[in-house]
């Protein structure tokens, strides 16, 4: 019984990555939920259009963190500023009537405390929630689930790939065929690249006809980010299996990257809500994006021209995260390429 228990103690202490996850992981969970669990946002973007700009602008409470004061934009100019993400909540002032506070509902938790600082104002502004008008879960859920999808075969699935050519014996005859290491990694995950296409198709249509999440953009748009974007997680589940030795471990440290992408990327909590020390985290995450532009699509009908920063952001990624798979990769066949030249 001794003997077994020491034993135990023993691997465990050798198998450092399975140590690092029961050692380091209560302490992430509890770093994020204690500074990032928070579904109140405390301030907002706000843009102030039409002729009483000036004056409604100074009226309002400290939550609203005014960017634009502009007497001479329309009630149009205030909605384009919401379709673009330039701010969450447009306030659009007449030659003497009650002014209209345009919300935007696909930002739901932002828009709730929106909602409630508006309706604390008594009647001297009145609210309009714009692109999800009952703030209805679903409708920013959804496009968010699907990035998630694509995040969890991405990651998880593709993690093992090469790991089970280590654990075959068959990463041998890999280095000694004339195919060159980016090839290989492009073999690899082309079945899981069409696989996850498909499951973000089928759970996009199943979203639309089960829970009337509208689509008011551009398809294609939609569908570039999403290649990009898991062109992005596929490299990263290549390569965590080029650094992982056996399938157990590559699914730890799957899971390991997975979890920071649920609860960091504003997909369960607000990003606007969450300390700036943990924040900026999310804004390391290709999830963080591909959500931005999955709700922006879909939601808000913007365009390229208005999502292209999360565009840019993704593209650095995928190739930066690409390259570094191939890179690890490249020398885990080198010793056995110059053994066999």
């Amino acid at each position: 019984m001794r003997a077994m228990i020491v034993k135990e103690f023993r691997e465990l202490l050798r198998d450092r990555r399975t140590l690092g996850l029961l050692v380091g992981l209560p302490l992430i969970l509890l770093v994020i939920f204690g500074y990032a669990a928070n579904f109140y946002v405390d301030h907002v973007s706000a843009a102030v259009v039409g002729p009483q700009a000036a004056q409604v602008a100074a009226s309002l409470p400290d939550f609203f963190e005014v960017e634009t004061v502009d007497a001479d934009a329309t009630e149009a100019d205030a909605r384009d500023l919401l379709r673009d993400d330039e701010v969450d909540v447009a306030v659009v002032t007449t030659g003497g009537g009650t002014p209209t506070a345009l919300i935007d509902g696909s930002n739901l938790f932002a828009a709730q405390s929106i909602l409630g600082a508006v309706n604390a104002t008594a009647g001297k502004i009145e609210p309009e929630v714009l692109y999800n008008p009952d703030l209805t879960t679903a409708w920013v859920m959804v496009p968010a689930i699907i990035g998630l999808i694509l995040t969890f075969i991405g990651t998880i699935v593709t993690s093992i790939g090469l790991v089970r050519e280590r654990e075959a014996g068959t990463l041998e005859q890999l280095a000694v065929m004339p195919i060159k290491p980016g090839t290989v990694i492009l073999g690899k995950i082309a079945p899981y690249f069409l696989l996850a296409a498909i499951d973000m198709a089928v759970v996009t249509v199943l979203g639309m006809l089960l829970f009337d999440v509208p689509f008011n953009g551009n398809v294609l748009v939609f569908a570039l980010g999403a290649a990009i974007f898991l062109f992005a997680v596929l490299g990263i589940g290549v390569f965590i299996s080029t650094i992982s030795q056996t399938a157990g471990q590559a699914i730890q440290s799957a899971f390991f990257v997975l979890l920071p992408q649920i609860l960091l990327s504003g997909m369960i909590f607000p990003l606007d809500a969450m300390a700036a020390g943990v924040r900026w985290i999310g804004y390391i995450l290709p999830l963080t994006y591909f959500t931005k532009i999955s709700q922006g699509v879909m939601l808000r009908g913007a365009g390229i021209d208005s999502l292209w920063p999360s565009f840019v952001v993704l593209t650095v990624m995928a190739v930066v995260i690409f390259t570094a798979a191939t890179l690890r990769f490249r020398r885990d066949l080198a010793p056995e390429r110059k053994a066999r030249a």
